[in-house]
């Protein structure tokens, strides 16, 4: 029973591997479709979005069925306590990765990005991309020095985030209502999409440490795994 018990917790861990890695697909696609304005790429996104759900809640339903059944205690009920709020961090994050795609297609055949901050966009893309693709290596091998460098992508995010809501308030801004409003929510989109990946990272950082908050410059490793 032993077995089978620990047998579903690396299903658990499987899977949330396999939904961050459609989540990083996801938000690639949406911001190269925002950026290009290509409808295509942003229909992808949207009709592929229920995939992510979908195995989402198939992971929720994992994650019950072995509260119910193998009731575990101390650690092993905060990995899968935990892997119920990753999971669910994670479809958030595909439905952000839905929403730039939507923007896309709404704004079709008018580009969706308002002049002036194609680049910040541009940066703000490449960005999410690259927490996502660090998120799903974090999962995949516990790898803890990824949580820093998400931290650090989030924090260049915060800081892109600010400078949109600067440029749509200033003297010089002349973008209509409509930009603005596109500026103000994909620039939401972007910032929040980091937001869940850090919120994740931290999950996986506390299961690791039991700190929430230490970073990983400070980390040391068990005894066990002491070089020689």
């Amino acid at each position: 029973m032993r077995e089978v018990f620990h047998q579903s917790l690396e299903d658990v861990q499987n899977r949330l591997v396999e939904i961050a890695g459609l989540v990083t697909v996801a938000i690639d696609k949406a911001t190269r479709a925002f950026e290009a304005s290509d409808v295509a790429l942003a229909e992808e996104v949207i009709e592929e979005d229920a995939v992510i759900d979908d195995k989402a809640t198939a992971l929720d339903e994992l994650a019950i069925e072995i509260l119910a059944r193998q009731q575990p205690v101390a650690r092993d009920l905060r990995i899968v306590v935990s892997a119920l709020r990753m999971s669910a961090s994670l479809e958030r994050m595909g439905d952000i990765a839905e929403h730039i795609a939507q923007l896309t297609r709404m704004r079709f055949p008018e580009r969706a990005i308002p002049k002036g901050l194609k680049s910040t966009f541009t940066k703000m893309g490449k960005l999410d991309t690259e927490v996502a693709r660090r998120l799903t290596e974090l999962l995949r091998t516990e790898d803890l020095t990824l949580v820093e460098e998400i931290r650090n992508f989030d924090d260049k995010l915060d800081d892109l985030h600010v400078s949109v809501f600067e440029k749509v308030l200033s003297d010089s801004w002349q973008g209509d209502p409509s930009a603005t409003v596109d500026a103000t929510l994909a620039s939401r989109y972007h910032e929040r999409f980091a937001d869940h990946a850090v919120s994740v990272a931290k999950k996986v950082l506390y299961l690791s440490t039991g700190d929430w908050m230490v970073h990983t410059d400070t980390i040391e490793l068990p005894l066990a795994d002491q070089p020689g």
